[in-house]
Parts: structure tokens; sequence; C-alpha cells
């Protein structure tokens, strides 16, 4: 029997190979000094879709984009993250590939009471709740699922990566 042209299969196997081929190349040790030019990058791709793609949806990786107002500056500051789903809400690491700063947008999340939260097209307002102990462990194993260079990004820092759970604002 003949498939029918909305099999989904060859696009889910392309995103496998893909995705693969993203964590490999997310291993490699050279690539932190290069953030700055991914960064450039997926602005890039993120524009000419009209924000409808970025370099993480193109590897078939979970991504969302916090929009937040910045804790000395007041100016609203988007960033493009890996995430793991979590029940309603998501999972974040202020990874930054490793490096020896933690990433500005995780000491504007702490400043703020709420913020939006966008994954494809769709924004929510969101509550951080930076997370340690057992309920960090579980985070880390779920973001370890996602994306395992986690545990590269984890041994090249002398830093605690924070940890955050993204929930939606609950209801008045």
């Amino acid at each position: 029997m003949a498939q029918k042209l909305t099999d989904q299969a060859p696009i889910r196997c392309l995103h496998g190979i893909i995705t693969k081929l993203a964590i490999l190349i997310g291993s490699l040790t050279w690539l932190p000094k290069y953030l700055p030019w991914i960064v450039k990058v997926d602005n890039v791709v993120q524009r000419l879709s009209n924000k409808n793609v970025d370099l993480l949806r193109i590897a078939g990786l979970p991504g969302i984009t916090i929009t937040v107002p910045g804790r000395k500056s007041g100016v609203l500051h988007s960033t493009t993250m890996l995430t793991a789903p979590d029940g309603d809400g998501w999972l974040v690491a202020g990874s930054f590939f490793g490096g020896p700063k933690t990433p500005a947008w995780v000491f504007n999340i702490r400043a703020v009471d709420s913020f939006d939260v966008s994954y494809h097209g769709v924004t929510s307002r969101m509550v951080a709740t930076e997370l340690d102990g057992t309920d960090r462990s579980r985070a880390w194993d779920q973001l370890l699922s996602v994306w395992p260079n986690f545990t590269m990004y984890e041994e090249r820092t002398d830093r605690v990566i924070p940890l955050f759970r993204l929930a939606p604002v609950p209801a008045a």
C-alpha cells in the first residue's frame, strides 16, 4: 500500500538526525567562543522568518523566548533558550555553554515577579522558581534528556548552573 503524502515519518527521521548533529556540534570544546556569532545568526533567522523559526527549532530541539525587563535599565530583552517541557511549564538552565559568567537573563528573571514566554508564536505570562535540592536534581535529569551537553557545561565552569521552572502565572 502506498504511503500517504501526509506521512510525517521522513520528517521525524530527518529531525532526529538534525537533533543528533546539533548535539554533536554543541559538544565541540571550541564552540563557546563563537556563542556571540551563534546568537547573531539566530537573531537573523528569527528576523527573516518573522520570529517563526529559530536555530533550536531547526535542530528539532524545544526552545522558548523569554522577554523580561532589564533589572537596571528596565528595557525589554528577549532571549531564546533551550528548554525541557515540564507539565504546563518549562525548565531552563543558566548555563551559557558552561562559561564563567551567569547569563544576564538569570539576574533579570530573579528581579521580576513575572515575564513573557513565547513558544511557537504563543505568548504566556510566566513566573520563575529557582530550583535546588531534589527539585533541581530532577530538573537537571530532564534537561539532560533533551541536551546531554549540559554535563559538559557543568564540568567547564566553577559556578553552579542555575535552574528554573517557568510556570504560568496563577489565575487571580
